[in-house]
């Protein structure tokens, strides 16, 4: 994950709790928020109108978002040939956008633009919202709105299974792998803000090597050519789980809160969007579905961590 500080998944509800505002109050359910009757000037009202939902992803990162072997379009699509349809993708970052989509009334299409795209913003309409792994910060916010988190991941060291390191500052100085512009390439350089939390760092002098697919760089743990990488418990265990000989530093280096993003440039208002996106998601949390989701995708309760945790404490003004 490219969330892309702390202790174990049992305590993360207790430790974000602990770092961030929490939410005092019920949200309305999913359904509740105003239908504009300009497409031309609400970005929800142009989803409604569309009847698609465009939400951008990256097939390579199992369980969070992966092609579905063999499928097929879905049968009578609204999504252009260029984008995927639900059948066509799976996982829990998949799923949630789904899940929006369902609470709205429109199909689901995805995308795949590269991780600067959508980090940058200005997305100039291509697509309409994140649910792509990508984590709050704070630089972050100049282009991207930040929905409510949908799950709280550990994000920890990586090593070869046979390597000496037992804590974090066995890997001072050493090589270790992040994706680029990821939360954890952030932290290795001691600049990683997250409004609300306070970071602590364990790591120094690190000599970062970046990567695309953090996929790429574990596998480069694991035949040498690392000494660590730095990424989420989710991304390194779909590893493991095929073979791939790893091992997790303990304490995690921090929990990442991926969140849903909104580009800040788009020429419509958002903020109906926004809200109706956490309505929806303080809806699943509450009914269960995300924990089932994350019990389903991950092996474990990833969901609750990020229940509680109020986007009022991001600070943002959306519009």
């Amino acid at each position: 994950m490219r969330h892309r500080a702390l202790g174990h998944v049992l305590a993360l509800s207790a430790m974000i709790a602990g770092a961030l505002l929490l939410s005092g109050c019920g949200a309305a359910p999913p359904g509740s928020a105003a239908v504009s009757a300009d497409p031309a000037h609400d970005k929800l009202a142009q989803i409604r109108a569309r009847g698609t939902i465009l939400l951008p992803t990256d097939p390579a990162y199992p369980p969070s978002s992966f092609a579905v072997p063999g499928a097929t379009r879905a049968v009578g699509t609204r999504c252009a040939t260029n984008q995927m349809t639900r059948t066509e993708l799976d996982g829990y970052d998949v799923s949630v956008g789904n899940l929006i989509a369902d609470a709205v009334g429109v199909e689901p299409c995805y995308l795949v633009p590269t991780w600067t795209e959508m980090l940058a913003g200005r997305w100039e309409d291509r697509w309409d919202i994140a649910f792509a792994s990508i984590g709050v910060e704070k630089d972050r916010m100049d282009a991207l709105y930040f929905t409510k988190p949908y799950i709280g991941s550990p994000e920890r060291l990586w090593v070869k299974s046979g390597s000496k390191a037992q804590q974090m500052s066995d890997l001072d100085g050493k090589r270790i792998g992040v994706c680029t512009a990821c939360w954890a390439d952030l932290y290795l350089q001691k600049r990683l803000t997250v409004p609300g939390m306070t970071i602590d760092y364990k790591v120094d002098d690190a000599q970062i090597v970046g990567y695309a697919v953090e996929a790429s760089g574990l596998q480069d743990v694991a035949d040498g050519r690392l000494d660590a990488f730095l990424c989420a418990d989710t991304v390194a265990q779909g590893l493991i789980d095929k073979g791939v000989p790893l091992r997790g530093i303990e304490p995690a280096a921090y929990i990442g809160i991926p969140a849903g993003a909104i580009d800040k440039s788009s020429g419509r208002s958002v903020k109906s969007l926004y809200d109706f996106a956490n309505q929806t998601l303080t809806a699943r949390f509450a009914d269960g579905t995300l924990k089932a989701l994350s019990m389903k995708y991950f092996g474990r309760d990833l969901a609750t961590a990020a229940s509680e945790i109020d986007p009022a404490a991001f600070g943002q003004d959306v519009r």
